[in-house]
């Protein structure tokens, strides 16, 4: 029996967004995003948002988006001391979850720089996804979450993108990554205006934080399936969702054992 992943709800897109720094142009990003129902990641610094003052001012402008780790002072972490970046990371670490409540799982590099002892690393330290500034074009899957290459920055034509994402006939991820003051600096707000005016309000496509993502697809990564595929078994605490042969949804929660025959 043929099965194929798909996003929750049945869904076959699935759209989100990666933005570092944390500065104040972040909040005018936030506002589009809500408007067009869109979520993101905003990657921070915790050199920048450590006084206890900032903490309700930073969990209202972010509310309903992924806050993730970008280095305690955005350093290059594999010109690091290993102490060092291990401090970097944890402090950043500290410092968010303190602001936002929560656990913080995921980072993006800063400067889009690492080698493989920094990769080793940030999965000790609980790391479990990492955004690099590989832009490929395309629409896959991250095949490694700790060298997760998004689709395009968003001065990367992601309009013409976005007519061959809504087009693509197979399960697709697009992924957009940047800076928000980059849109102050260079006066093109309407670049992502018109994208999401675009893709906001799809029934076909997921929008997610980067977070929700991970799980998503480590969920499905982590399926049991019998020989021929017709018994399906979920670990994972939450549903996963696949495409059968006639391509109708189907739930799998999480826990549980269902039979396709």
């Amino acid at each position: 029996m043929r099965l194929t992943f798909c996003f929750p709800g049945g869904k076959t897109k699935a759209l989100t967004f990666s933005y570092d720094d944390g500065f104040a142009p972040d909040e005018k990003l936030v506002e589009i995003f809500n408007r067009h129902g869109m979520k993101a990641t905003f990657n921070l610094n915790a050199c920048r948002c450590g006084a206890p003052e900032e903490a309700e001012r930073l969990k209202k402008r972010y509310a309903g988006h992924e806050i993730a780790c970008h280095g305690k002072t955005h350093p290059f972490f594999e010109r690091m001391p290993q102490m060092s970046f291990v401090e970097e990371v944890l402090e950043d670490r500290r410092t968010l979850e303190k602001l936002t409540g929560g656990i913080i799982r995921g980072m993006a590099y800063p400067f889009g720089t690492y080698d493989a002892n920094v990769i080793r690393t940030l999965r000790a330290l609980g790391i479990v996804y990492a955004r690099t500034v590989k832009s490929t074009g395309k629409f896959n899957l991250p095949d490694d979450f700790l060298e997760w290459n998004p689709t395009s920055h968003h001065n990367e034509n992601i309009l013409e993108l976005a007519a061959a994402f809504l087009a693509s006939p197979y399960t697709a991820l697009f992924y957009v990554w940047g800076h928000s003051f980059e849109f102050e600096r260079n006066g093109n707000w309407h670049i992502m205006e018109d994208f999401c005016a675009k893709l906001g309000g799809r029934p076909d496509v997921w929008y997610a934080t980067n977070m929700e993502i991970y799980n998503c697809i480590t969920a499905f990564r982590r399926l049991a399936t019998s020989a021929d595929a017709r018994i399906v078994g979920n670990p994972s605490a939450q549903s996963v969702w696949l495409l059968n042969e006639r391509n109708e949804p189907v739930e799998v929660k999480g826990g549980s054992e269902i039979s396709l025959e």
